[in-house]
C-alpha cells in the first residue's frame, strides 16, 4: 500500500525546496514543427482507400503508405483503444511512447507527433484532427489520449486476478494481430508489441497517490483521432476489453464496441513535405570501437 503522507519528517528548508518552480526537461521550440494546416490542405478530394473494422476485445494489423491519412473512428458506442505503430518495413523501429510523453506531454492531440524507438528517433505519424480537443484536462487531472498507461496484459492480470489467464487483454489482441499478419510465431511477435497510444482513453494520475487511474470515456459515435503517416506503416489497432474503461479493463461483461480505421490517399503531398530520415546521431556513443 502505498503511503498517503510522507514517513519522515520535513527538514527545515522543505517549503523553499517545494517552491523551486520546475524545468521543462525537453522543450521542444527547436524541434521541426509539423505543418497541420498544410497537411490538412490536400484532404479535399481524397480518396478513402480501406476500411477496417476492429471488433470489440479483438485487434486488427493496417497499413499506411508514407503521405497517406488514416482515423480512428468511435462508430457504435464508447469504446477506447490501443495503438501500436512500426516501421512498415522493419519491425525494430516501433512507437516510443516514453519519448513522445516527454516531448509532448501525458496526452496527445493535434499538431503532436508520434516518435519511434531509438535508434531512429523520428517522427512517424502527425496528429491532425482530434475531435475530443475541446475535452482538455478535467477537475480530477484527466485527458483523453494517453502516453502514461501500457497496455491491459495477462500478465498483469493474472497477478491482480489471482491467477486467472484471460487472453483478449489489449497486448494478446495485439500479438495475435501481428502474428496473424508476419505469419510469425506468436511469442515471437509478443516482443514486438509494445507501449500504446490509448485512443480515446480518459485517464490522468491520482493527485494524492501519483496513481494511474482511468474514467468513463466522452467519446461518442462520430468522434475520431486524424493521422497523418511520415513514413510507411504498419499498425495494430485493439478494441480494449474494457470497452470505455470506466469501470475495468480486462472483461467480458463490460459494454464493448467495435472501432474503425479509415486509410485516406490524397490527391498530391503537401507541399514542401518528405518523409523525415532517421535520427542523424552518429551512434559513436564516444568510443572509436565497431
Amino acid at each position: 500500500m502505498k503511503l498517503s503522507r510522507p514517513e519522515h519528517a520535513a527538514p527545515a528548508d522543505a517549503a523553499a525546496r517545494r517552491a523551486i518552480p520546475p524545468v521543462i526537461c525537453y522543450p521542444v521550440e527547436t524541434l521541426p514543427r509539423p505543418d497541420v494546416a498544410g497537411y490538412r490542405a490536400v484532404r479535399p478530394g481524397w480518396d478513402l482507400l480501406e476500411e477496417v473494422i476492429v471488433p470489440p476485445r479483438e485487434a486488427r494489423f493496417f497499413e499506411v503508405q508514407a503521405g497517406h491519412f488514416f482515423r480512428i473512428v468511435s462508430i457504435e458506442g464508447p469504446q477506447v483503444g490501443d495503438l501500436n505503430l512500426w516501421n512498415l518495413e522493419d519491425l525494430t523501429e516501433r512507437f516510443y511512447s516514453g519519448k513522445t510523453r516527454a516531448l509532448h506531454g501525458t496526452h496527445l492531440s493535434t499538431g503532436d507527433q508520434l516518435w519511434s524507438s531509438l535508434p531512429y528517433l523520428r517522427p512517424m505519424a502527425t496528429i491532425t484532427e482530434d475531435t475530443l480537443d475541446w475535452y482538455g484536462f478535467d477537475e480530477h487531472g484527466g485527458s483523453v489520449h494517453d502516453v502514461i498507461g501500457t497496455r491491459c496484459d495477462p500478465y498483469t492480470h493474472y497477478l491482480l486476478s489471482g491467477g486467472e489467464n484471460y487472453h483478449h487483454c489489449c497486448h494478446s489482441n495485439l500479438t495475435r494481430a501481428l502474428a496473424e499478419e508476419t505469419r510469425l510465431m506468436k511469442h515471437a511477435c509478443e516482443f514486438h508489441v509494445h507501449d500504446v497510444l490509448n485512443v480515446f482513453m480518459c485517464t490522468g494520475f491520482t493527485r494524492d497517490t501519483g496513481q494511474y487511474f482511468m474514467k468513463a470515456s466522452p467519446v461518442r459515435p462520430g468522434d475520431f483521432l486524424e493521422f497523418f503517416a511520415e513514413i510507411d506503416l504498419g499498425g495494430a489497432l485493439s478494441a480494449c476489453p474494457g470497452g470505455d474503461c470506466s469501470s475495468e479493463h480486462s472483461s467480458d461483461t463490460a459494454a464493448c464496441h467495435p472501432l474503425k480505421i479509415e486509410i485516406y490517399r490524397p490527391q498530391q503531398a503537401p507541399a514542401g513535405w518528405e518523409p523525415p530520415a532517421p535520427n542523424g546521431y552518429d551512434r559513436s556513443h564516444g568510443t572509436a570501437l565497431d
